[in-house]
């Protein structure tokens, strides 16, 4: 009877889209942990099911709905959070059965919604939640995220209208967080925001307390101070979503002298002077070229990763052939493409000249191509060069890892050769001996 009256209530998360998606995730598995909630991976036995859905395409919404669907079926109780929330008459519609819907960061939402449908059976003897929160991410990389929200009105895009304009973290709370990751043995911090370079701009870059290794001192919210005091922690710091604006240019520092990974995301959607416009993109696109032959020039090993759009409304094949040039000319390293889709409450809905289908499929198969062939061209100049690599897994005969080249799930990985046992989490010096399309492989030749 004792045993029963303390056993606490399981829950069964499931979280989609993207990492600031998997952030949110964190922030209610940490806390429902701390109120004495057990998880488990599958929903049939769960006392309930949360779903954190993606709002962004409707690709995703059409993911988001059928994972409602599929716990709805083996579960019956379940609570809806994430983008898709803010539109919830789109949920009910098709899932009318749900407890509760509640739109992306409300925390207190989703837990209220839980306390209601199972109460916490809290031991503060036996209920113990890490400094650094729960994280969903192996033990030795984890996610940081740095803001909330985005203040640009991209034509495409309805981030704004789902989570609201560009709020920034103080630049002392992010280190404090950021610091107890480290210490819990994370070797690698992922940040992350919808527009990184635009951090602390709400803030006017107002300056924030941080006690580091060298003491107490004011640390200015704001993109380049940030990640100087991330590098002092020790960890790898890998930069995404990073708008091309002109004070990016002095990250470049930073990564010459190894305090930064020689790594940027930049989601630049297109390369066309017209469509960017189109698309009503930040930050200028005038000289890009030049300025990435600058980078490369101050950062001989800089990786670029991008996302971009084909079959934006409007999107002339001389347009697309600007796109490809780009790809070629800038030599971007990783890329992955998105055909457009009509997003509800999207101003490029609007736009003259819809690209047919079948043109969008044309085109992205022409991109994809475009960006083998540069990826395979990058990768094969390190053969023969020694790579820093993160291992991630282990195998029977040595490991997969990453180099300072690689973000985890969406970027190449390293087959490592090894004769002694490798470890998750070590960074192993690996001599690159083959290079694929995407991928490399090497031996372990220093730890």
């Amino acid at each position: 009877m004792v045993e029963t009256a303390l056993k606490s209530p399981r829950i069964s998360f499931v979280s989609l889209g993207c990492p600031k998606a998997l952030v949110d995730s964190e922030r209610i598995v940490t806390r429902l942990r701390a109120e004495g909630y057990e998880l488990t991976k599958t929903h049939a036995g769960a006392d309930l099911v949360i779903v954190n859905t993606c709002g962004f395409l409707d690709s995703a919404k059409a993911e988001s709905l059928s994972a409602i669907g599929e716990a709805l079926a083996e579960n019956g109780k379940v609570v809806v959070t994430g983008c898709m929330g803010a539109e919830p008459e789109q949920i009910t519609a098709a899932h009318p059965g749900v407890l509760a819907v509640t739109g992306p960061q409300q925390y207190e939402s989703v837990l209220a919604a839980v306390h209601e449908a199972v109460p916490p059976k809290h031991d503060p003897f036996l209920d113990l939640v890490p400094d650094q929160g729960v994280k969903l991410t192996p033990r030795h990389y984890a996610y940081l995220k740095i803001s909330e929200g985005c203040s640009n009105r991209c034509t495409f895009c309805i981030i704004p209208k789902l989570r609201g304009d560009l709020v920034s973290r103080p630049a002392g709370e992010v280190l404090r967080e950021a610091e107890k990751l480290v210490k819990a043995g994370v070797k690698e911090l992922l940040v992350i925001s919808q527009d990184t370079s635009a951090y602390g701009q709400d803030l006017r870059y107002a300056p924030s307390l941080w006690k580091g290794a060298e003491g107490e001192k004011e640390v200015a919210t704001r993109f380049l101070d940030l990640a100087a005091a991330l590098a002092d922690l020790g960890a790898w710091v890998r930069l995404h979503y990073v708008y091309p604006y002109p004070h990016v240019d002095a990250v470049m520092e930073l990564m010459a002298a190894g305090k930064v990974l020689p790594y940027l995301d930049i989601p630049f959607q297109h390369a066309s002077p017209t469509v960017l416009r189109r698309m009503k993109r930040p930050a200028s696109q005038e000289k890009t070229l030049a300025r990435i032959q600058a980078w490369r020039s101050a950062v001989p090993d800089l990786t670029l990763r991008s996302t971009f759009i084909v079959g934006f409304p409007g999107e002339t094949e001389a347009e697309f052939q600007e796109l490809l040039d780009f790809m070629e000319e800038a030599e971007i390293d990783r890329a992955g493409a998105f055909k457009f889709e009509p997003v509800a409450g999207a101003v490029a809905n609007g736009l003259d000249n819809p690209v047919p289908d079948e043109v969008k499929a044309e085109r992205y198969d022409r991109f994809m191509r475009t960006q083998q062939k540069v990826s395979a061209r990058r990768l094969k100049r390190k053969v023969g060069t020694r790579q820093q690599v993160i291992i991630d897994a282990v195998t029977p005969t040595g490991a997969i890892g990453r180099t300072k080249g690689d973000a985890p799930d969406i970027d190449g990985t390293v087959k490592v050769a090894s004769r002694r046992p490798l470890r998750v989490g070590e960074i192993a010096t690996v001599k690159i001996e083959a290079a694929g399309p995407y991928d490399l492989s090497g031996t372990a030749v220093g730890f």
